[in-house]
């Protein structure tokens, strides 16, 4: 069962709307999940529920209300709850999850991929090793391009767009040329936004990175193959 309802707790909030049928919403931070953030995509063709929100009675109402969870996509380790497992039976939903890191999730039957897998047409899966072995992405077509990003890119202290290396970093080359993958797959036309799953308190009221590909290009990927891990 959920966990009872908090009188402290606090509803979803809308990252993007205004552009039927999808509206993206971000759950508030989820220290079950280190503080990370999930978010819920609501559209027209199957609801996406990224990472793992506080699993309590509120949210689950919220999910509900909004028509359920079709696909609960795991962005990587970190995202996976000690919930897990009665998110998927509640909800009835699948799991999604790159094939490195479904170990993680014994007896759930998750759906494993390896370089990519569509939920539908727009919506797109995308390995991006480094942060973990199986680190992910969902790319959305909406609003211009969403990219979202796990801890593969979280936002700086200045609400940019960076890779954090700490001591716990799967591979760093890996994750700085998963980067310039992103580069070259998307342009500024087709990657509008970024909604990173930790750190969110540092877009101070923003609800997403925008003009998410040019401030993704102007990172000097060299200077920080030579960053040290943060502890």
């Amino acid at each position: 069962m959920p966990e009872p309802q908090s009188s402290l707790s606090k509803q979803p909030r809308v990252v993007l709307d205004g552009q039927p049928p999808y509206t993206l919403y971000a759950f508030p931070p989820n220290r079950d999940i280190l503080g990370g953030t999930a978010y819920f995509i609501v559209g027209n063709d199957a609801n996406i529920l990224v990472d793992c929100p506080a699993w309590n009675e509120a949210n689950l109402q919220f999910l509900q209300a909004q028509g359920g969870v079709r696909w609960l996509f795991i962005t990587h380790r970190g995202g996976i709850s000690k919930y897990v497992s009665e998110i998927q039976q509640t909800l009835g939903c699948q799991i999604v999850v790159q094939e490195q890191e479904a170990y993680l999730l014994p007896g759930l039957n998750p759906i494993q991929f390896h370089e990519t897998f569509s939920f539908y047409p727009g919506a797109q899966a995308l390995w991006t090793p480094g942060h973990s072995p199986g680190s992910a992405c969902l790319y959305h077509q909406a609003y211009g391009g969403v990219l979202f990003s796990g801890r593969h890119l979280i936002p700086s202290a200045q609400g940019e767009p960076v890779p954090l290396r700490i001591a716990k970093t799967f591979h760093w080359p890996r994750q700085l040329r998963s980067i310039q993958k992103l580069l070259e797959r998307f342009t500024p036309q087709t990657l509008s936004f970024i909604c990173p799953g930790a750190n969110t308190g540092f877009l101070r009221g923003d609800r997403a990175i925008a003009q998410a590909y040019d401030r993704l290009a102007q990172l000097d990927l060299a200077a920080y193959a030579e960053a040290k891990p943060l502890l």
